[in-house]
């Protein structure tokens, strides 16, 4: 027996019983006795290897401080090295991700080797090869969107093997993904898993996946020089066409309310095309609550997920115009929360806003530190640390006591129909399709309840590029607390136009009117937003206050890590990091 057919089996039979994924699986006698072989003749077996991989491949839940850091990018822990002039290779923030994924890649590619020796009937054994070539596509896009190019294995490594592979070109890792997505909708065709599987993958979500894997392909990170007009746009309207044109048919699409695609006993709503579920108690917090939440309302790190002034001023007004520029709604800075885009209240928490967190009814946010509770005052002092004065409602259960902020069990929708719209919008204003793509833009601000107007719900851009900016904006705003805006500042190029700004945020200091505090106004929650005047200023958070974004211009792919190319010679360091490999399809 081939040497790799033994590590797995042990960790396999482990974690096909904590997950619980089939009870059918407790009732084999002997686990530990089991043979490889009959993983492959048994569906219990072989749907727990798979649910293993899903819980090792798919995110563990909602990005981390995707609001409070980076302008609202949804990066985790890079402040201090994007900030630093000098960046190692060794120290870039996607170091682990190289390795992680080659980890992940072996698991599957043993199930697609040995499947094929055991018993399994040929629709079980279709459903779970076309799942697991969609993780190994899935796993492969992390990598070349972070990488470039990268060495391919599609075959299982025998154990005490180091990765001696050479990267592969660009163009040929998107091969392999598209190769592997294409299977996997064949397999997979019409499958659309029944509500108790939600969780699965199905051929809705390997064509939406593919119209985003088609993006990033035609997309600027890839094609510098060319960003717009390369062939690979054409590509990328008709993969996001035709994930439409089969969601419709599947009856996806937008949820009716924008707050309730996150509610709980709202799961598997007709926007949720991929999900990573969380039910309580079994699994919770995958919205990590506790970090999101106000300090008075949570265990701890309070202030690590809250948004910036960036992404509040981003919202454009109720008529869709963005601030300063509608000519139905006046914008003032001291009262910027009025007659915004109804997505702003679904998803920022503000001084005086109702925020019933903890259950309490009635309940008011408060950050003025002579109103509110004093793990929630948040000034504009050089000695503070944390915090920017908001806090975010997006995907909160406000229910749950302090003590309960763990057991958030929103589920992490990894793919969700408003992307494929916005998707197919950016290829098709890059197609010449414009009008088609300002309407698709228009269904995503319809559903949020902006204004109609004259019926373009406050769009007035035309031209190409303009549209373009749009769109980009739309996103910002669409899918805050997401994780998707650092990757589309990625893609496009544009994360160093972040360069010499700093994060901001925003105070609030009761008015002298209002002076002194009456206690039972303040434990009655009676004070309201426009009793208190707002300062804005930076976020004093380390490295040091003041500091400003230094993106280097080599960000855009990260390096391969050093102690990768120590391990296996034969992989090259890319152009931008001392090496030779090109990153880019050019």
């Amino acid at each position: 027996m081939e040497l790799y057919k033994y590590k797995w089996i042990g960790l396999f039979v482990l974690m096909a019983v904590s997950l619980g994924c089939n009870k059918n699986v407790l009732n084999v006698k002997n686990l530990n006795a089991i043979e490889p072989g009959l993983t492959w003749s048994d569906p219990a077996l072989a749907n727990a290897y798979l649910a293993n991989l899903y819980k090792r491949v798919m995110p563990p839940g909602w990005p981390a401080r995707s609001g409070a850091l980076y302008g609202g990018l949804g990066v985790d822990d890079t402040r201090g090295i994007i900030n630093q002039n000098s960046i190692q290779a060794s120290s870039h923030p996607w170091s682990g991700v190289f390795e992680d994924q080659y980890v992940d890649i072996r698991q599957m590619n043993i199930l697609l080797k040995e499947i094929e020796t055991g018993t399994l009937d040929q629709a079980t054994k279709d459903k779970i090869v076309g799942q697991t070539l969609f993780l190994r596509a899935y796993s492969y896009f992390l990598l070349v969107r972070v990488y470039g190019g990268v060495p391919i294995l599609l075959e299982p490594q025998e154990l005490g093997q180091d990765l001696q592979v050479a990267r592969a070109s660009t163009a040929e890792v998107f091969t392999a993904i598209e190769a592997d997505l294409t299977k996997a909708g064949q397999l997979l065709n019409g499958q659309v898993f029944a509500d108790g599987d939600k969780g699965r993958i199905g051929s809705a979500a390997v064509a939406a996946l593919k119209g985003r894997v088609a993006l990033y392909k035609a997309s600027p990170l890839f094609n510098p020089s060319n960003p717009y007009g390369n062939s690979y746009w054409q590509a990328a309207y008709d993969a996001n066409l035709a994930a439409k044109t089969m969601l419709d048919a599947d009856g996806f699409g937008l949820n009716p309310s924008y707050s309730g695609i996150w509610s709980v006993g709202n799961e598997g709503n007709k926007e949720a095309i991929l999900t990573v579920k969380f039910t309580a108690p079994t699994r919770t917090d995958g919205r990590r609550e506790q970090g999101a939440r106000p300090g008075s309302q949570t265990a701890n790190d309070a202030g690590a997920d809250n948004p910036v002034w960036a992404l509040l001023q981003a919202y454009p007004m109720k008529d869709g115009y963005a601030i300063g520029q509608s000519p139905n709604y006046t914008y003032d800075e001291q009262t910027f929360w009025k007659n915004r885009d109804p997505r702003f209240d679904e998803s920022i928490v503000y001084n005086g806003a109702v925020y019933e967190s903890g259950g309490i009814a009635g309940r008011r946010q408060y950050t003025d530190d002579m109103v509110a509770n004093n793990d929630d005052a948040y000034k504009l002092d050089p000695q503070a640390r944390g915090g920017t004065g908001t806090y975010t409602r997006k995907g909160m259960q406000p229910e749950l006591k302090r003590a309960e902020v763990a057991q958030n069990s929103v589920d992490w929708i990894e793919i969700r129909y408003a992307e494929v719209l916005l998707n197919l919008a950016e290829a098709a204003n890059e197609v010449g399709k414009t009008p088609e793509a300002i309407a698709l833009v228009q269904q995503i601000r319809q559903r949020a309840g902006i204004d109609a107007g004259s019926g373009n719900y406050g769009i007035t851009a035309s031209s190409r590029d303009d549209v373009r900016k749009l769109i980009y904006a739309e996103r910002f705003v669409e899918f805050a607390f997401e994780g998707q805006r650092f990757w589309d500042l990625k893609r496009s190029r544009t994360l160093t136009s972040l360069n010499g700004t700093l994060e901001r945020g925003v105070a609030s200091t009761l008015k002298p009117a209002n002076l002194p505090v009456d206690p039972a106004k303040r434990d009655g929650y009676q004070y309201l937003p426009e009793d208190f005047t707002y300062s804005f200023g930076p976020i004093l958070k380390a490295p040091a206050a003041g500091v400003t974004f230094d993106i280097p211009s080599n960000f855009y792919f990260a390096p391969i890590p050093i102690t990768q190319i120590q391990k296996n010679p034969k992989l090259e360091q890319s152009i931008d990091w001392g090496g030779s490999f090109n990153p880019t399809l050019e």
